[in-house]
């Protein structure tokens, strides 16, 4: 327990010895681009593809926050909750052999847990206040701010849609469970193998130099509110974050959730080193049945991660939720084909690890596309993401414990990438652009399928070598300080035993 408390000590330390210089910015309420207003629901933008950034209304003119997005809003925080703990949980823990059941269920659990306390004292406001290109300011530090005094409420968060608005509190809770969940997949790269406390360092360390700073590059912008006439627009795009400013298309975190915590996941799986035994002994799954009704909770919970990001109940959460269903179903029967077709049967692990392929392709294009695109995006996930797991996974040679790097870097790849493509309005997408001065929507007519796969390659590729780069230094600070593997011997008895205490099944 020492350990821990000093490596969340050392974490916060390190953070201040980096940000501690940055001057604060005026204070800022966090807002979403929700590509068009409800009166157009068959529309949608660009900026559709931000899920926060901040509002700068008047408070004596904030408009009131509709207690039918605020109760969406909630619903979706829970369903994402609901995810992680128990859903990516149990999906992992099954995955693992018996004897490190409990120190899956553990790594996921105290890392969700610590991430939204991370989150709250000081994560959200480097994600969502107005700072500079690459990382906000500390004006959210402690959420301070979230009540309004003046006002005498809570402070409200824009959403896409000019003059609509919900609870800051309820953007923040629900951006929570981003964070957290991001972090907890990066634990099936290394699982079997790391000390419990280099598992804590390390997420501290990666949140708060990686996942903050990729949240705020890709979702922050200044919301609809601010885009009061053409002369104050070039201006307000300045102080979205770098990727935000491209262009690039994410509506739910293929690359702020899915690549960048598969990054970190792949160079964990090289800097930790191999299972002992791996590629010798039996390394198969030890409940096949968990991991299903882990993939089947992560599915439910899915809804709200996508379509919660619309951050209103209106017509764009409806596609982003279809598009959810579709794709996954699409991926779950694009790998049974694959596997059918390679060794002549699907297996339920197949199917299990399609679904989850198929949920993590949609993501950066679930209010981007159209139903038609949705499904061939999740059908060509499947497949690739099968060829993740294998060949890949054998070019690669490294020991992604649990295909992360497989199923969530390249499903996060195909499903960015494919975005550019599908938003087209030749091919069902909406390919719309916001006019955010006169609050209506502008067809592009000229929509580049090329140029627009090519502002998502280059969203990609930063994401790729930013979450490398801080996962590598990470990793090597939490090796020279707590080490980062646990001792042969404790490794062969077992996680459970040798870091808890506690086993998952008594016989």
């Amino acid at each position: 327990m020492k350990k821990i408390i000093a490596s969340l000590l050392l974490g916060l330390s390190l953070l201040g010895a980096s940000l501690g210089a940055q001057a604060q910015t005026p204070a800022a309420a966090p807002a979403a681009a929700s590509a068009a207003a409800e009166a157009k629901p068959e529309a949608a933008a660009p900026a559709a593809a931000v899920v926060g950034a901040p509002a700068a209304a008047a408070a004596a003119s904030a408009p009131v926050a509709n207690k039918g997005d605020t109760a969406w809003m909630m619903v979706s925080t829970i369903l994402v909750i609901l995810m992680v703990v128990p859903g990516l949980a149990l999906f992992y823990g099954g995955l693992v052999r018996s004897k490190n059941m409990l120190s899956v269920l553990m790594q996921i659990m105290v890392t969700f847990s610590m991430i939204v306390v991370l989150w709250l004292i000081y994560g959200y406001s480097l994600a969502f206040t107005e700072g500079g290109a690459f990382i906000g300011g500390f004006d959210r530090l402690f959420m301070k701010g979230i009540w309004d005094n003046a006002a005498g409420t809570f402070a409200n968060a824009a959403t896409f849609s000019k003059g609509v608005v919900i609870p800051e509190i309820v953007f923040a809770a629900f951006q929570a469970t981003f964070a957290g969940i991001t972090c907890c997949l990066i634990v099936g790269a290394f699982a079997e193998r790391i000390k419990f406390s280099a598992v804590l360092l390390f997420m501290a360390l990666w949140f708060t130099f990686s996942y903050a700073p990729m949240a705020h590059m890709v979702w922050f912008w200044m919301g609809p509110d601010v885009y009061t006439g053409k002369e104050v627009v070039d201006a307000m795009n300045a102080k979205a974050g770098y990727i935000w400013q491209s262009g690039a298309l994410d509506f739910a975190g293929g690359t702020v959730v899915h690549i960048n915590a598969a990054v970190a996941g792949l160079v964990g799986a090289y800097m930790a080193g191999k299972r002992i035994g791996y590629g010798k002994e039996a390394m198969a799954p030890h409940s096949l049945t968990l991991t299903m009704v882990g993939a089947a909770l992560l599915w439910v919970g899915w809804f709200g991660f996508n379509a919660g990001s619309a951050l209103e109940a209106n017509g764009f959460a409806a596609l982003a939720f279809i598009n959810t269903l579709g794709a996954a179903a699409a991926a779950v029967l694009a790998w049974c084909l694959g596997e059918a077709l390679m060794r002549g049967k699907a297996s339920m692990l197949g199917a299990a690890s399609g679904c989850v392929a198929g949920l993590v392709a949609i993501t950066p294009a679930a209010g981007n596309v159209g139903i038609g695109g949705g499904l061939v995006i999740g059908f060509v996930a499947g497949l690739a993401c099968l060829w993740g797991v294998h060949g890949l996974k054998k070019l690669l040679g490294a020991d992604d414990s649990l295909d992360v790097f497989g199923v969530h870097g390249v499903g996060g790849i195909v499903g960015a990438l494919l975005t550019g493509v599908f938003n087209s309005p030749a091919l069902g997408g909406p390919g719309y652009v916001a006019d955010w001065v006169t609050a209506s929507m502008v067809t592009t007519a000229d929509y580049s399928i090329v140029s627009q796969v090519w502002i998502q390659a280059k969203a990609v590729l930063i994401t790729i070598v930013w979450s490398g780069v801080v996962s590598i230094v990470a990793y090597k600070v939490v090796d020279l300080t707590l080490g980062l593997r646990v001792n042969e011997e404790d490794e062969r008895e077992g996680l459970d035993i040798t870091a808890h205490g506690e086993t998952a099944y008594n016989r």
